[in-house]
């Protein structure tokens, strides 16, 4: 049997644009992609801690060192820039790959920039 585990998470990222004509999905900063193993393309949920909306969309590579969260198309409508989000990946491991699976957290300050190296 499996089940779907978290991953990893980025806590607390800021957003900091949001661009409506765009086909959708989540610009991160890659510096974050990379300290979450978070691939282009893969499948994210997203909580947004200031207004409650949580919703699933994929993420892309954004200017690495800008610190950039950016909704993109219908996910400009879920946020502004400002709110706080918590970026979640999920995986699905076995039995035995639970006992020793730990998430990886990565938090972040107000500009997106990773606290715990």
């Amino acid at each position: 049997m499996f089940r779907q585990m978290l991953r990893a998470k980025i806590h607390r990222a800021t957003v900091t644009d949001a661009c409506l004509d765009y086909e959708g999905s989540l610009t991160v900063d890659e510096d974050l992609l990379d300290a979450a193993c978070i691939l282009p393309y893969e499948a994210i949920v997203i909580s947004n801690l200031n207004n409650g909306e949580r919703f699933t969309t994929y993420a892309m590579a954004g200017k690495r060192g800008s610190g950039e969260i950016v909704l993109n198309g219908p996910t400009a409508r879920k946020g502004a820039v400002g709110d706080q989000i918590i970026i979640f990946c999920y995986e699905y491991y076995a039995e035995d790959e639970i006992k020793r699976h730990a998430p990886k957290i990565i938090r972040v300050d107000e500009r997106n920039h990773i606290l715990n190296k």
